[in-house]
């Protein structure tokens, strides 16, 4: 799938189970038949004029009932509908949700499929931007505004109490009460830093700490702020302060 454009296809849902999760955000839409879906634990049944929205790297399960035909919508998180101007239409995609489509939607749905066989993905990217409009009028009720703020405060003590642990964006999300797409989003807007970089970086200042102020031996440092050993403490270290663990320790001994 192209990641400069968003994709838009007509495509029956196999009878039997299907799961998995992708790294895109999706929209289904029913046109005929049923399909059930689970979507990381919110299940529901989608039919002619009902959809659904399927966050990014959640794991979903769906069949098709019978005949069936849907409208999907892959969109990639670098698509135009997504960014800039559009930036709030992401807010749609924070948690899985069902849908029904009005009158004055169906009509543009019937618009959308006429345009698609001759449509480029200039075109594609257009009526994916009018459509999550649409739905963002109908479904999020809340104006674009302020971008809501992390309590970065609050996550950097839970950081440095849990340094030792093998800690995943997925916690730092559940401790905000964010979708961990979400929560990477207003972290990076707020520290200019994607999660996981920041989280190397409070491992690396504590050990450095520890190594000036400590004669505790490398290993144990490297347990202490959560790296897998002291062979990749001393990469990492040597990659963002230019020196190795030991040479700063020798430094400090003059």
């Amino acid at each position: 799938m192209s990641t400069s454009g968003s994709a838009i296809r007509l495509a029956p849902l196999a009878t039997t189970g299907q799961h998995h999760a992708h790294a895109h955000r999706q929209v289904v839409i029913g046109l005929s038949g049923e399909a059930e879906f689970d979507i990381a634990g919110a299940r529901g049944r989608i039919n002619e004029r009902t959809g659904c929205i399927v966050p990014a790297d959640r794991e979903h399960y769906y069949r098709g009932i019978g005949d069936n035909s849907q409208l999907i919508i892959d969109l990639p998180d670098e698509v135009p509908a997504l960014n800039g101007a559009h930036r709030h239409h992401r807010r749609l995609f924070e948690s899985p949700r069902y849908f029904a489509i009005d009158d004055t939607l169906c009509l543009y749905l019937q618009f959308m499929l006429g345009e698609m066989s001759s449509a480029t993905t200039g075109d594609h990217n257009l009526l994916t931007t009018t459509l999550l409009a649409s739905l963002s009028r109908r479904l999020d009720h809340r104006a674009p505004g302020p971008r809501p703020r992390l309590d970065i405060g609050d996550l950097d003590e839970w950081i440095e109490r849990h340094l030792s642990e093998p800690l995943k964006v997925e916690d730092l999300a559940r401790r905000a009460c964010l979708s961990t797409a979400h929560f990477t989003e207003l972290f990076r807007d707020h520290t200019g830093l994607p999660p996981y970089r920041y989280i190397l970086r409070k491992r690396l200042a504590a050990a450095r700490e520890l190594l000036q102020e400590t004669t505790l031996p490398l290993v144990t440092i490297a347990e202490r702020t959560g790296f897998a050993n002291q062979s990749a403490l001393s990469h990492a270290f040597r990659r963002h302060f230019a020196q190795s663990p030991g040479s700063l320790r020798g430094t400090r001994r003059h």
